[in-house]
């Protein structure tokens, strides 16, 4: 048995249907236990992400927004809606639309959790994360460093596959020898990651918006070209989820497993990965950047991978294969075949493309993967740099950083060069494992957070600016709030 049977054996174990099961019910009682926040608390959401509270130990709520964003909207935006649509059926999409509405609040509760648990590492900068809250709040040391072992492996190998993302979209798209775009990739990172948190987070704040603004741009205006259509694909995305269209009538089941699973990969819901820049965030109540990051649940699944959706749906230029059939090859087995040939990913979508502006389709989609890619290896490298800080006790000797910084940078650039295949397999396992770890962790230390929403909300009906002390509320272990 060769390395990567192995790898993909593990996966099946940690990615189980129990996972899924799992993210979905934690999502369903959260959305119980808060009253359905991610819905209620709507507007406070908006108002809350512009706000432009700062210290020198904290980062924006924007700027965090943005951080966390930099790591939900990925290739996965764009590969991982194709795949669940070729796997899944159009039926898929309404699945990933209903893991991220219940996922918001298992957001809610992971980021808020990480706020009141926050510490201050040696440098005077906020760090947090669900390590910090399971010492601090469950009181178990073994069980932190474990997650923080897998963060760091995860974050190591999922940034990887985003470089090797971007030098093979660049290569295909210009033909620029993929040597020269994994130097040009090594020597930005480096500049940026050297600048610690806040010049990570000061890029992902301009960067993250322009690439979602322009994604979805381009989105619209092939929509619009095929607008008589949009009503039929919002049909057929219904009538599919539920077993009620003639084509895919027999998907039900495939298409849960499939919405739920790339919902679940896409925006990172219960997974801790967004919790630790919500902790670098500097606010008056932990429960404001609770609900500025569950917002971005709703930003990545419900509008950026709609969009993806809806233009490679708009089009029809995709493939749905029969899940009944295996062991043969993939075009043999096909329930709707309008791209034959075409393998499950990026290429539906730059076929998409193609066919309402064409000659724009190869470069889209590569102009499309660098931004969102690149952006994602930040936020990969900064939950990774955050859980090595805990491991050191928040003092991390220079040469530790440094190291782990070369280290990281050769990881990317190796992936970049070659196949990055086991990569991906690796970084789904320890993403995998970091979603049991953190869901059960939150399940058991619920209490405070949902006493920080009880409080949040007494001052909002009262009419003041939420202010939180831990004492009030007995909440303890508490050090950045306590200071």
């Amino acid at each position: 048995m060769n390395v990567e049977s192995i790898v993909n054996a593990l996966l099946g174990v940690v990615w189980s249907p129990y996972l899924v099961v799992l993210c979905l019910l934690a999502g369903l009682y959260f959305s119980v236990r808060t009253r359905f926040i991610q819905l209620r608390a709507l507007p406070d959401m908006l108002r809350l992400v512009f706000r432009h509270e700062r210290s020198d130990a904290g980062v924006s709520p924007f700027q965090a927004l943005s951080l966390s964003l930099s790591s939900r909207v990925g290739v996965g935006n764009i590969a991982g809606v194709a795949m669940a649509i070729a796997f899944g059926g159009p039926g898929a999409i309404l699945w990933m639309w209903v893991v991220a509405f219940l996922g918001a609040s298992s957001a809610f509760i992971e980021s808020t959790l990480a706020q009141i648990y926050k510490d201050r590492d040696a440098g005077g900068q906020y760090r947090g994360g669900p390590a910090y809250y399971i010492e601090k709040g469950l009181g178990q040391r073994w069980y932190a460093v474990l997650f923080a072992l897998v963060a760091v492996l995860a974050g190591a190998m999922l940034a990887g596959t985003q470089s090797n993302a971007i030098t093979s979209a660049v290569n295909e798209a210009w033909d620029v020898p993929v040597v020269f775009t994994t130097g040009a990739l090594l020597v930005a990172l480096g500049a940026i990651l050297v600048g610690g948190v806040r010049r990570i987070a000061g890029v992902a704040q301009w960067l993250v918006p322009l690439m979602a603004i322009a994604y979805l741009l381009v989105a619209a205006m092939v929509m619009v070209l095929n607008a008589d259509k949009v009503p039929e694909v919002a049909a057929l995305v219904l009538r599919s989820a539920f077993g009620m269209d003639a084509a895919f009538g027999a998907m039900i089941g495939t298409a849960i497993q499939w919405g739920v699973r790339r919902g679940v990969l896409s925006n990172e819901a219960g997974m801790g990965s967004g919790a630790h820049p919500a902790a670098a965030a500097e606010v008056s109540h932990p429960v404001k950047q609770g609900l500025v990051q569950s917002f971005s649940v709703y930003i990545d699944t419900m509008v950026v991978c709609s969009a993806t959706a809806f233009l490679i749906l708009s089009t029809g230029l995709y493939n749905v294969y029969d899940p009944a059939v295996n062991g043969i090859p993939d075009d043999a087995r096909l329930l709707l075949g309008n791209l034959p040939g075409v393998e499950a990913g990026p290429r539906f979508v730059q076929h998409a493309v193609e066919s309402a502006l064409p000659g724009f389709g190869r470069s889209f989609v590569a102009l499309a993967i660098l931004p969102f890619a690149f952006t994602t290896i930040l936020a990969l490298y900064y939950m990774a740099e955050t859980n090595i800080s805990y491991l050191c006790r928040d003092r991390p000797m220079p040469w530790v950083m440094g190291g782990f910084q070369l280290l990281f940078l050769l990881a990317t650039g190796y992936s970049a060069l070659n196949s990055a295949t086991v990569a991906w397999s690796l970084g789904d396992i320890g993403v995998g494992l970091m979603s049991w770890l953190n869901i059960l962790a939150i399940l058991l230390l619920q209490r405070p957070a949902l006493a920080a929403l009880r409080d949040y909300e007494h001052h909002r009906r009262l009419g003041t600016d939420p202010l939180f002390d831990p004492h009030r509320l007995g909440v303890r272990n508490t050090c950045a709030w306590e200071r």
